[in-house]
């Protein structure tokens, strides 16, 4: 299993034989990949982690005092506009949204779990949906930190 023995044995777990957190490349850092194919409404894993005050990089909310801080497994899914999973925060379970082929990228929107990011940034998911700068669901654009070229793209957004 990814997580170590003091989060316990849950048969959910993610396991090395169907996930690892890798480097993607230069712009996305370090993700998940998934080894094995998952069908649409299929539950991938259960999340563990520490519970801290503060938002961290690497956490997802739980509350909006709460936040899972999870190093080893979902603090690593990647943002995309048009994920392919998502994560239920109250039973802590990670369910695709359409088939995942075999050794893809697990992609998460981050504002489905987060009122606030620990910081926001430019998206380069490439989607047709795409935000083009992500933000948390209940936080407004930072305008001092957006390229002049994006912030003509994003005068939509929130």
């Amino acid at each position: 299993m990814l997580y170590p023995d003091q989060f316990g044995k849950d048969p959910l777990f993610p396991k090395h034989s169907e996930f690892a957190v890798v480097f993607k490349d230069e712009l996305a850092g370090r993700g998940v990949i998934a080894y094995r194919a998952f069908k649409k409404g299929e539950v991938l894993a259960k999340m563990a982690g520490h519970v801290v005050n503060e938002i961290r990089q690497h956490t997802l909310q739980l509350s909006p005092e709460t936040h899972l801080f999870d190093p080893y497994f979902s603090g690593y899914f990647l943002h995309s506009c048009s994920p392919n999973i998502s994560l239920n925060m109250a039973d802590l379970t990670v369910t695709a949204l359409e088939d995942i082929p075999a050794n893809s990228f697990l992609y998460m929107d981050y504002a489905e779990t987060e009122d606030v990011l620990f910081k926001q940034f430019p998206c380069s998911c490439g989607a047709t949906s795409c935000r083009g700068w992500i933000t948390g669901r209940k936080e407004m654009l930072n305008a001092e930190l957006i390229h002049p070229e994006l912030l003509n793209i994003n005068q939509g957004l929130r």
